[in-house]
């Protein structure tokens, strides 16, 4: 029989992480299409690199930084009794930095999308930058920010290498639907890896749709 909780915890995490790669890339992704400021390809070049490294180099990266003999983690769990490695929130942070820069360049994209001249016709109605964002801006770019929460959402199901790295493979803890179709793999349950593989790849095909009739250009 199936066990249902990697697929629980993937849509729990992929959705954790959808939300926060949302909020982190709407500013992201406002501030380069929309400000010229010193760093600003630097800025660019360093949110594109988690796509270009492989996911076990990131792991590593992530592991040092929050493992608790690093300076930060060490400080985190010796101060708070806090420990993020293996544990679900190392999960969320390793689909939230796999879904990060294609969010970030979905809606960099989308905002360089709206006509300016409307952003500065709200700015001789008085309003701030903050109500542009909300009032005017936003909105117009809800397409492409639907399009880029789908592409969040299906890029942290589906994060596999930076997962195991730092969040590991612990049945009943921090296995997700990837980590547990591998673990089924190498132990030869054949039939349990099929029935998560379909169910991933199900999901998947929604969620490019929803990308495709939602990111399409009108």
């Amino acid at each position: 029989m199936i066990d249902w909780f990697p697929i629980k915890l993937s849509f729990m995490v992929a959705g954790a992480a959808t939300l926060i790669a949302l909020v982190a890339g709407s500013a992201l992704g406002w501030a380069l299409a929309r400000r010229r400021f010193p760093g600003r390809d630097v800025l660019d070049a360093l949110i594109t690199l988690p796509l270009v490294l492989p996911p076990t180099v990131l792991g590593y990266y992530l592991l040092v930084l929050l493992g608790t003999r690093s300076m930060f983690g060490g400080f985190l769990y010796n101060r708070f009794g806090i420990r993020l490695t293996f544990t679900v929130w190392a999960a969320i942070i390793a689909a939230t930095i796999h879904a990060l820069p294609l969010v970030t360049k979905s809606l960099r994209a989308a905002f360089e999308g709206v006509d300016s001249q409307l952003e500065a016709a709200a700015r001789t109605l008085g309003l701030n930058e903050r109500r542009i964002f909300f009032r005017v801006t936003l909105p117009l770019a809800s397409r492409g920010v639907l399009a880029a929460t789908a592409l969040a959402f299906a890029r942290a199901l589906g994060d596999f290498g930076i997962t195991i790295m730092i969040a590991g493979n612990i049945p009943g803890k921090t296995q997700t639907a990837s980590v547990a179709i591998y673990d089924a793999v190498q132990a030869g349950r054949d039939n349990e890896a099929l029935t998560l593989s379909v169910i991933v790849s199900v999901i998947a095909v929604v969620m490019l749709y929803f990308i495709n009739r939602f990111g399409r250009v009108r």
